[in-house]
């Protein structure tokens, strides 16, 4: 009894540094209709400021938490003012995307200032218990309710009786009905992004307080939770926030006591998926709240695609099939390599995402499946490699699409959400079923590639193997795209209740991208299986989905050209130009943001 009133309590703190996050996005999603992917971000500057603050300067706790406090602010600030305001006139999906650009800019640039290596924060505070029933509680437990709390009825008080608060209130109900009257919408989202940054900056804090440890690596992890108990309660409801945080620490507490801690996550997200089927509006949302508004018609930055040659393809497509003929060193071919392989899977995004417009943003998971089932094809049931990695495209099309079913019937941001958090799902099942995947030890011994009984063992046979199957990927969508199969598909992407008039059966069509686009995402996988030989549970990231995203948008949403050029441009030029490798993520969050900001259509326009 004494434990699991000790994982109620657990669960409970662990719902109020959630609220911080949560109810941070809450007020940005109320007033701006956005899902701020930079929000972890600045609970990881909150963290390493507080660890600045603490560690090197020895400041009281009380000073630490306003220093935070307010430097997160700072942060909130210059992101809203300087990254998003200059595209309230843009395409929908733009903000989106720049917020997940700042991200990977905010994570690098700490990461490069502190190194990546985990740093201890100690509380300052006693390492007592008090005995409580059964249970035990600490000071710092005492102060992270506290802190919680106090943020929570501050933020009341602010809402309800302050001329901002009012302003931000107005604002949330109806942004054009509250310009009409005077309010100054741009002060809003100041004060919106100001207030949600310190709260986040302070949650990171707390964190690092409490588990006496920050990395770099923290800050997804946030994002998602924060996602995850704002959409439980309710987007853009501040009170469900709250409430749907403390529920997603009872959960994962409870789930931890049960299964134990490598279940954490999956609880969460599981609870994630099953609201947004059951009831996508979140648990506590209003009965006559209106549903999410789609994306689509206004997801693509309208364009003239770029119209290259087809004599100039196929002289590119010749010179690269050559290079390997030529002294080439094998770093070179390496990184060609990668690229293709990206290509591959940016091919497979850019028919979801920029064709049928599901903008998915845990495609890597697709990558996972193919991989799994084409390594344990060939090493448990000795299938020939060839035959594998097709069976892994086969199961990636198949497991894939049922997987993401249930957000068919989703729109706007939600539909990110929920690929998100699926991709995060198969990730957490190949770490825990470990009679089938291996668990955290992961795959070793993959059989390398071959063809027809001939092992690649060369870093030209690979290269000539990877082109030739990106090159036929690539020709077979064109060929899909050109048909009536690849109109109807864009017609649902440009307005999918104007499709519906007209007899199309969207989550069949949906079904269908999702199907060819699976299948190239899986044979991606299944040869870097081979390749690498060596996979895990963390081989396929979110960090891969979102450099698929930022390919398939440098290059041009549903151009398949512009997916193959996206993937050399990214992967190949800062691998190329050795001094920038370690940079690149960096390079990748700021070629999203220029992107977005001043060639949302990409670099060949979009189809």
């Amino acid at each position: 009894m004494s434990s699991w009133l000790d994982y109620t309590i657990n669960g409970l703190i662990v719902g109020n540094v959630y609220a911080l996050v949560a109810v941070g996005l809450a007020l940005i999603f109320g007033v701006s209709r956005l899902i701020n992917f930079a929000q972890g971000s600045i609970y990881l500057v909150g963290a390493y400021i507080g660890w600045v603050a603490v560690v090197q300067l020895h400041t009281p706790l009380p000073l630490t938490i306003i220093v935070v406090a307010v430097a997160a602010a700072l942060v909130g600030l210059i992101i809203e003012r300087f990254g998003l305001r200059p595209l309230q006139n843009s395409v929908r999906i733009a903000p989106l995307l720049a917020t997940i650009g700042i991200s990977f800019v905010l994570d690098q640039l700490v990461m490069l200032t502190f190194s990546p290596n985990p740093r201890a924060l100690p509380s300052q505070l006693p390492d007592v218990r008090f005995q409580i029933g059964g249970g035990t509680i600490g000071p710092l437990d005492l102060l992270i309710a506290g802190v919680g709390i106090t943020s929570a009825l501050l933020l009341f008080v602010f809402l309800r009786y302050s001329k901002l608060g009012w302003a931000v209130r107005a604002t949330a109900q109806d942004r054009d009905a509250a310009m009409q009257m005077g309010v100054d919408v741009n002060r809003v989202n100041q004060a919106v992004f100001g207030i949600a940054a310190a709260l986040g900056g302070v949650s990171g804090l707390l964190v690092g307080m409490y588990y006496n440890q920050i990395d770099t690596a923290m800050s997804l992890q946030a994002t998602l939770k924060g996602v995850v108990a704002e959409v439980v309660g309710g987007a853009g409801n501040v009170p469900g926030a709250v409430i749907g945080s403390l529920l997603l620490g009872l959960v994962e507490s409870y789930g931890v006591a049960v299964f134990g801690t490598s279940y954490r996550n999956l609880f969460a997200f599981l609870l994630l998926v099953v609201v947004l089927v059951l009831r996508p509006n979140g648990l506590f949302a209003s009965a006559r709240q209106a549903p999410p508004e789609p994306l689509t018609g206004t997801f693509i930055a309208p364009s003239r695609p770029v119209r290259i040659p087809r004599w100039a393809l196929l002289v590119a497509a010749a010179a690269f099939a050559i290079l390997p003929l030529f002294p080439v060193s094998f770093y070179v071919l390496q990184t060609l390599i990668n690229a293709w392989l990206l290509g591959m899977l940016a091919l497979s995004l850019t028919l979801v995402a920029g064709t049928i417009g599901q903008v998915s943003l845990g495609h890597a998971a697709l990558l996972a499946i193919g991989a799994y089932t084409s390594a344990l094809l060939s090493l448990s049931f000795a299938v020939p490699v060839g035959l594998a990695i097709i069976g892994g495209g086969l199961m990636s099309a198949a497991l894939g699409t049922a997987l993401i079913s249930p957000s068919f019937r989703l729109r706007g941001h939600y539909v990110s959400i929920a690929t998100l958090a699926i991709g995060e799902i198969v990730s957490l099942v190949i770490l825990n079923w470990e009679s089938v995947t291996r668990g955290p030890i992961g795959i070793s011994g993959i059989p390398p590639l071959s063809l027809f009984g001939y092992d690649l063992v060369s870093p030209s046979s690979v290269y000539w193997f990877s082109l030739a199957v990106m090159v036929v990927l690539a020709l077979l969508q064109a060929r899909l795209l050109g048909s009536h199969l690849g109109r109807s598909f864009r017609a649902i992407r440009d307005d999918d209740i104007a499709a519906r008039a007209y007899g199309l059966s969207l989550n069949r069509y949906k079904s269908l991208a999702f199907v060819f686009g699976g299948f190239a995402a899986g044979v991606s996988g299944g040869i870097a299986a081979h390749l690498y030989s060596y996979i895990n549970h963390e081989t396929f990231n979110t960090q891969q989905s979102i450099l698929a995203l930022t390919v398939v948008i440098l290059g041009g949403l549903g151009n398949v050209v512009g997916a193959i050029v996206g993937s050399v441009a990214l992967v190949g030029l800062p691998e190329l130009f050795r001094i920038a490798a370690e940079y690149r993520i960096l390079i990748y969050g700021i070629v999203l943001l220029l992107l977005v900001r001043f060639r949302p259509q990409g670099l060949l326009g979009t189809m």
